[in-house]
């Protein structure tokens, strides 16, 4: 069945509070305090190393905190009793790499979850399946393979893939780093269309111009701590904090990085 926007909005949500996550000495998220409001999308950026793939991974609890708290949709992630798994199901993740299954069709991809954690039935399953194959423009490469598939094509078939499970809430982790530029516009594409029609999102990106149109708040990210983070004409407009403007200068001039470099 699909969820309309005010439903999405009703029931998603992220908070995180005094979040510590640390690989043996090296300490890579150091007390993240960060709220998500359902509805909202929310985009962190930030250079390579700043942990903001281990505080997505967090939220799903593919990483497991060392200390804080995170709540997704009022309910208690880190609790120790928490059902990791029916927790997850209302969180869909996108990753760089797709993560899909080789062995598997297009169709089968988007329906093994669906039967398996949902219960739905196979006829139920492929007719949610198709409609989000639809929405993202893949509905006739139902058959194929993820090998026969483009980068970008792969990446649209996880995002149907995440959406057939009915999520309140889309983690997107540089859904784009690992694409053609000709096929980034496709998936941004679909992913402004989800933050209009009211999913919460939290996204790991250096798309700048993506961050600035859609986002409604830009998280900035470095050396495991939010440095700065407001609306997003002002984070990248006008930067308060000067990590957060030597970052941007990098990112937005590519002359300045090669400069640098000469």
């Amino acid at each position: 069945m699909s969820r309309s926007a005010a439903t999405i909005q009703s029931t998603a949500g992220v908070s995180i509070t005094g979040l510590h996550k640390s690989y043996g000495s090296n300490e890579v998220l150091k007390g993240i305090d960060l709220a998500v409001a359902p509805g909202e999308v929310v985009c962190l950026v930030g250079p390579s190393g700043s942990g903001k793939s281990t505080l997505l991974r967090c939220i799903n609890l593919l990483e497991t905190p060392n200390a804080g708290t995170i709540e997704v949709g009022g309910h208690a992630a880190t609790d120790p009793d928490v059902d990791v798994d029916k927790m997850r199901r209302s969180v869909g993740m996108v990753f760089q790499q797709f993560n899909l299954f080789p062995h598997l069709s297009v169709l089968k991809n988007c329906t093994v979850s669906q039967m398996q954690v949902l219960k739905r039935s196979r006829s139920e399953a492929e007719a949610i399946a198709r409609k989000h194959l639809r929405s993202v423009g893949l509905a006739e490469l139902e058959t194929r393979f993820p090998g026969e598939l483009s980068g970008g094509q792969q990446q649209r078939v996880a995002i149907a893939r995440s959406l057939s499970m009915d999520p309140t809430l889309m983690l997107f982790d540089e859904p784009t780093s690992a694409l053609d530029p000709e096929t980034v516009g496709d998936v941004l594409a679909i992913m402004r269309r989800l933050a209009q029609e009211g999913m919460t999102m939290v996204v790991v990106t250096h798309e700048m111009g993506f961050a600035r149109e859609v986002a409604d708040r830009v998280v900035f990210m470095d050396g495991g701590v939010v440095v700065e983070q407001g609306p997003a004409e002002e984070v990248i407009g006008n930067p308060q904090q000067p990590r957060t403007q030597d970052f941007l200068r990098r990112v937005l001039d590519p002359n300045h990085v090669a400069a640098q470099e000469d």
